[in-house]
This record gives structure tokens, sequence and C-alpha cells, in this order.
């Protein structure tokens, strides 16, 4: 990110190991620092089990994202008794849909489970603080650091190659299970053999900042009907997350289940989107703070496989990306910890098959959902199936906040009401037409 934007005071992160004394087998390998290996390791740590994460940037670093904290993820990052340093950043109370010349504020819901806020934090802060957690609970980081192969002997994972960027250097970390971590595009995953199942939906984003004097506002805000400057639709979603230091983030995303997916420019997107904000957000449009940027989002659990004899796939790298709102570090904090306790029961009770149960869990905390996320995500790929959608959802507010209950992963299976029995039904659906 541009050294133009403000930023908190980085801190260092990790800590620096003669390569010699890496030969010894590890507990744990995780590749990746971000929110899903971070997670993994700082769980790890904490059952006491002997973690290394190989992290191939240098932190602080920057990455495509919208930067804001869903009521899930930061119940996560809580349970990791992060939740005092969360408190320093900008801290919002819902979501302002925008769609049809109408807007509408909604709040998160009271939950039994997930607080009724979140938090706007920039990545390169945010998975600094969390990698900086799990050094601090006893795991290992090294940084600049790329896993290159897999470490194979009789045909099983035991370890890695890994490479010291700075230095050009080569060395063997070898581990007794290994966490994949290593974002959308896992190039380790798939050296194991995963792949994205293309029939499951994918998403595309992008996104920068801009100055804004409304930096501060206690709402996030989406747009669900873009129209470019001659007033023409446009397809996907924008939005603008205010982070409280003079900036927002602004950005579009789309899905794959659009027709013309493959042929949409979404820097276009991005420009146009900017030139029409809302006055109110007084943002120059020519003038954003960094170049837009943009990645693709493997999502509803579309890699595979996940797990194998002693290795787990978790966060993106899994496709855990969740297609109602494209949200994905929750689920990467959340598969992280699944991973964790997975190996640590696996080390402490001698039974490696404990790590196969892995899918399962998976189906079991997301499986459905996922199923009616998919089913949503192939309804809204027709533009004018979304415009109707959005138009009549726009006039009723109890319609809205069910809809942000659902598409938030907030539902409340103990105490349901009109969006659990919604929910129920599009899973019912969902079995009759999923593949």
């Amino acid at each position: 990110m541009g050294a133009d934007l403000p930023q908190h005071a980085a801190r260092p992160v990790g800590r620096s190991r003669d390569r010699s004394e890496l030969t010894p087998r590890r507990d744990l390998l995780v590749v990746g620092g971000g929110p899903a290996g971070a997670a993994t390791a700082y769980w790890a740590a904490r059952h006491g089990l002997d973690v290394v994460v190989v992290e191939r940037k240098q932190f602080p670093r920057d990455k495509t994202c919208g930067d804001g904290l869903t009521p899930r993820a930061v119940k996560s990052l809580d349970d990791m008794g992060l939740g005092e340093e969360l408190s320093h950043y900008h801290r919002y109370g819902g979501l302002r849909a925008v769609a049809h010349r109408r807007t509408m504020e909604l709040a998160w819901p009271q939950h039994p489970v997930f607080p009724d806020y979140g938090y706007v934090v920039r990545r390169r802060e945010l998975d600094q603080l969390v990698a900086d957690h799990a050094v601090a609970a006893g795991a290992e980081l090294l940084l600049g650091t790329e896993a290159i192969r897999p470490i194979l002997v009789n045909g099983l994972l035991d370890g890695a190659q890994v490479a010291d960027k700075a230095t050009g250097t080569t060395n063997q970390i070898r581990a007794r299970y290994v966490a994949v971590a290593d974002g959308a595009n896992s190039r380790f995953g798939r050296a194991l053999g995963t792949a994205r199942d293309r029939a499951y939906p994918q998403g595309m984003a992008i996104r920068t900042y801009f100055e804004s004097p409304l930096h501060d506002t206690p709402w996030i805000e989406s747009a669900l009907d873009m129209r470019d400057r001659n007033g023409n639709s446009l397809p996907g979603y924008g939005w603008i997350f205010p982070l409280g230091d003079g900036c927002v983030n602004v950005g579009v995303g789309l899905l794959s289940t659009f027709r013309d997916y493959t042929s949409v420019n979404t820097s276009h997107l991005m420009r146009e989107f900017a030139a029409t904000l809302p006055a109110y957000w007084e943002i120059d449009p020519d003038r954003p703070l960094i170049d837009p940027v943009g990645g693709r989002l493997p999502m509803a659990g579309s890699v595979s496989p996940k797990v194998g004899p002693n290795y787990l796939v978790v966060g993106d790298a899994a496709g855990s990306v969740n297609p109602f709102n494209g949200e994905g570090i929750d689920y990467a904090y959340e598969t992280g910890k699944m991973a964790a306790d997975l190996v640590a029961e696996a080390i402490n009770s001698g039974d490696g098959g404990a790590i196969w149960r892995y899918p399962a869990l998976l189906e079991e905390n997301y499986g459905t959902y996922f199923r009616v996320a998919r089913l949503f995500a192939r309804l809204i790929g027709k533009p004018a199936l979304l415009r109707e959608l959005t138009r009549i959802g726009m006039q009723s507010r109890p319609a809205m906040e069910w809809a942000l209950r659902i598409m938030a992963n907030l539902m409340d299976s103990d105490d349901p009401g009109p969006a659990e029995y919604i929910y129920k039904a599009a899973a019912r659906a969902s079995m009759a037409v999923s593949p």
C-alpha cells in the first residue's frame, strides 16, 4: 500500500533462525501466513505443538480485500484473545444497502454467539496482528520464505523444500503434518493435487482507496444496483468500507455465474462505480490513493481434496469463501482452528486418522449453507432477475434484514424466525438442484 495512506505503526513479526536449526521434524508446518495460516499456527501453538509457518512475503504486506470484518470474523479474533487489539480500529454497526434510488441502513442482528458489530481493518495490519499473536503463542514465523515444492517420501508428504527469497538459498523443513494455507492460487496445494471444481462459483474483485470525509461512518455500504455514468446497468455489486483513518476502501465484485463473466473488464467497472458514487462520500474518482488491484476467489468449498494422509487444506486454499458476500476471512479463521485442533488430537493420541474427520466437520458447519449459496449464485447470475429481486427487497425492511442475516451466515437455529425458515426452504431446494 502506498506511503501516502495513513497507517498504524508497523511492528516486526517473526524471527529468523539459522537454517541448520530447521532439520529436526516439526509437529506442524503451515504454508502461508495469512488469516488461515496464522489462525492454524496460533491454535496449534496453544495446543503445545512445535509449529513453523513459512510466508513468502515480508510483513506488512498488502492484499486485495474489502478490509471488512463481519461479526463471525470478530468472534474468531476475540476467541484468539485479540478483542482489545481490534478495539483500536474502526467499528461499524451494520450495512447500508443502496439500490434503485433507495437507501436502507440495516443493523447487524442480535445473536447469542456473534457480536452485533464488525470492524474495518487494512489487511496489511490485520494479518500482521494475527501472525504476531501466533508467534507470541509459540509458533515460529519465517518471512520471505516460500514453500516451493512438497517433500515426498515413499509417496507421503514429509514437509517442504523452502527458499529464502532474500538470499536465494533453499532448505528442507520436515514436519509430521502440514497445513496448506497459501491462499486462492495455492501453488503448494496444486502440487499436492488439489483442484477447483469449475461447476462451483468463483468471485472476481478489484479495489482501491480514496480519501473521504465519511471515513468514520458507522455503516459499510453496498451498491446492489450498479450503473455506469450513462445510467446503463452494470453486472456485479460495489462496496464502500470506511476505515476511520481518512480513507475508504472502494471496490466491485462479480460472480462467475454471470453469463459474460470472462469478458467483463473489472477495471472499467471500478472506474464507473467510483465515478457514480453518491455525492455524500465526496470522493474524487480521478484520484485513487493507489492503483486498483484485483484477484479471483474460489468459493463455496470448491477446492478438493481438503485432506490427505498428513495434510489439511484451509481457508481460501480450500475455496472457503462465502458466495453470498465474498467474505473469506471468517471461514479462514474457523477452518484454521478446526485443522489445528485435529492435528493436535492426532499427535496427542497417536491416531493419525483423526485428521480425516476434517471433511465431515466442514460439511457439518458449511455444507448446507454453501449449497444454498451456490444456488443463490446461480440465480443472481441472471442480471434481470437480480434487478427484480433487489427492487422488491428494497421495498421491505424485514425482507432486507432477513437477507442480511442469511447472507452473513448469522442465523440462530435455537430461536428461528422468518430468515431461518426461508433458509430452510432454500436448503431443501438446493438439495434438489445441486450437482
